[in-house]
């Protein structure tokens, strides 16, 4: 017999880094209906007794998964579902929670709006304690989205009626977990963790709501043994503190020790709220030459993750497969992965932290015109609420906002104040972590100078970078628009060789020319690969890519997670030690 939690898809629980144990999953089946003239609200669809067709929720409607499958672009979509509040809860203010919307966003309860939220990839919240009422209650959702209009992030989602190039399946609408969360009248909204490795400690800032005067604190916990407990009083909304650990274990790239966090506010000694988290103690630093975490330069031998599934679209079918393409990356060789023009849910961080796999933060700013002022408008808000979520995360080692930030329609220029804004204010918001403006182009203030390059020819790719290893000029791309200034230099997307012997037709898409063997691919991987780890100025790759996703089949693997190759190949490959390792090896010998 199928238990009610199994019949539920995605029913873990969604954020990780923040749990309570009073919460609801609202994903399954919900009621749905397409607006293509978005004319919704004229029609008072938030107020409808019932809407067209049924959808299973979080998967979005273009996925075979959320039984529509419907591939066309959708102005607008609507959603209802009937809930009922636990008895439990009276009392308790009432949020719901939307992991991931695409991309504009209105909420109704019992039909009177709750509240709206633009952005297609942050994760929000909404009160509905006062829309409430005694038995069965309406909520009602309406997406908004308009990919080509130039004003959105849409990342790797088609502009084009068909997939195209690197380009694929859109996602409208709902695209994660949807849940309801009961907690108190006073309650902690949010915490940020910053692990101190030199000092043995861990500062917390928290964020209250109603909670001014109460006192916070924070316990520390190593394999079920409290390492360090503090306290601090709530003033107004917040409070900071220092938690200092009678034991250091660090978390590191492939062996990540986690500490355990109980966190609670009290109201003299009696607990009124408490969450529990987790975090890792180690650190991310730079020189000219490396990105040092716990102070040891480690080439990171990263992978690009689209974060794309055949039947899921932008939503992964389970958790487990969350946890699988890490597994299957590391299998490869691989440390980390630049997650490539999409912000990955929450879940996906959370076993990046627990398999010690980093990554690369970005936003999916592909769509979006930033050649002028109103692409920072749109962009910065949704970027700011990315950032503040993820901060937790150990295995995120940096921040990429933008992606090859090319120029606009009728050779409009990048906007290069809407680059350096944004990188001024993530610094502002994590000065722990390194910041690269645009990947590959153009930069304009970067912690890291990074290139794209595809060269296929491993022989001229390697004379791209000669000059390098003797310490002598830098190879910068478009020199017309960017200069290099003595950061650590990183190869951010390499290869994307082709590989696709079974395909009769020409529908895919790779780069350069394609092998004609796989001794001939395998013969260019190690060429390109080799060429960059076995550089002393070089301190990070990442290859194009890990999977095929649609027509694009330059993965390591095919769509559905297949072994191309024999993966010990490639990993002994990715596991060559390289240069900037052998120096840290020869010191300490």
């Amino acid at each position: 017999m199928t238990s009610v939690k199994e019949s539920i898809p995605r029913p873990e629980y969604p954020r990780p880094q923040m749990v309570r144990s009073e919460w609801m999953n609202l994903n399954g089946e919900w009621e749905f209906e397409i607006d293509h003239g978005k004319s919704g609200k004229h029609r008072n669809l938030f107020e409808a007794a019932a809407l067209k067709e049924k959808i299973r929720v979080p998967f979005c409607p273009e996925s075979k998964l959320s039984g529509i499958e419907y591939k066309d672009f959708m102005a607008a979509v609507w959603y209802r579902r009937e809930i009922e509040i636990p008895a439990e809860w009276k009392g308790s203010r009432i949020l719901v929670h939307f992991g991931a919307v695409d991309y504009e966003t209105e909420v109704w309860v019992n039909g009177i709006s709750a509240g709206t939220h633009r952005g297609g990839y942050a994760s929000f919240s909404i009160e509905i304690t006062h829309l409430l009422q005694a038995g069965v209650n309406v909520l009602t959702v309406c997406a908004e989205d308009d990919q080509r209009s130039g004003l959105q992030p849409r990342g790797k989602q088609s502009g084009l009626y068909h997939s195209h190039g690197c380009d694929y399946t859109r996602t409208t609408g709902i695209w994660q977990t949807v849940w309801l969360e009961s907690v108190p009248e006073q309650y902690i909204q949010s915490f940020k963790l910053t692990p101190d490795c030199e000092n043995q400690a861990l500062h917390v800032e928290g964020e209250f709501s109603g909670a001014d005067g109460l006192t916070f604190s924070v316990e520390a916990q190593f394999g079920g043994k409290m390492v360090g407990l503090q306290s601090a009083v709530v003033n107004g909304k917040q409070a900071r503190l220092t938690v200092k650990l009678s034991e250091s274990h660090l978390w590191e790239i492939g062996s990540p020790k986690l500490y355990d966090l109980t966190l609670s506010i009290q109201n003299n000694g009696k607990v009124i709220d408490s969450a529990e988290s987790y975090f890792g103690l180690r650190s991310v630093k730079w020189d000219n030459n490396a990105i040092l975490i716990n102070g040891k330069p480690v080439f990171q031998r990263l992978v690009l993750d689209q974060g794309f599934y055949p039947e899921g679209i932008y939503t992964a079918p389970t958790d487990e497969d969350l946890k699988r393409d890490i597994e299957l990356s590391m299998s490869l060789g691989f440390n980390g992965a630049r997650l490539h023009e999409k912000v990955f849910e929450a879940r996906f961080l959370y076993w990046a932290d627990q398999l010690g796999y980093i990554v690369w933060g970005e936003h999916a700013n592909w769509g979006l015109d930033i050649t002028n002022a109103r692409g920072l408008q749109q962009f910065l808000p949704e970027w700011i609420e990315i950032v503040k979520r993820d901060y937790n995360s150990p295995a995120l080692v940096g921040w990429c906002p933008f992606n090859e930030t090319w120029d606009g329609p009728q050779g409009a220029r990048q906007n290069d104040e809407v680059l350096r804004i944004t990188y001024q204010v993530t610094k502002s918001l994590d000065a722990t972590r390194p910041v690269i403006d645009t990947s590959g182009n153009f930069h304009v203030i970067t912690d890291i100078f990074d290139v794209h390059d595809y060269e296929q020819n491993p022989e001229k790719f390697a004379q791209n970078y000669e000059a390098m290893r003797t310490g002598g000029e830098r190879y910068v791309t478009f020199q017309n628009r960017q200069k290099y200034e003595g950061q650590p230099y990183f190869v951010s997307e390499y290869g994307g060789i082709w590989w696709n012997p079974g395909q009769a037709d020409q529908k895919s898409w790779g780069y350069g020319d394609r092998p004609k063997t796989e001794e001939e691919f395998l013969s260019r991987y190690e060429g390109l690969t080799l060429a960059l780890l076995e550089n002393p100025y070089i301190c990070a790759f990442c290859y194009t890519q890990l999977y095929d996703v649609e027509q694009e089949v330059n993965g390591l693997l095919t769509y559905d997670r297949q072994q191309k190759f024999d993966p010990e190949i490639i990993r002994r490959m990715n596991s060559t030690i390289a240069a900037i390792e052998k120096q840290t090896v020869d010191t300490v010998k």
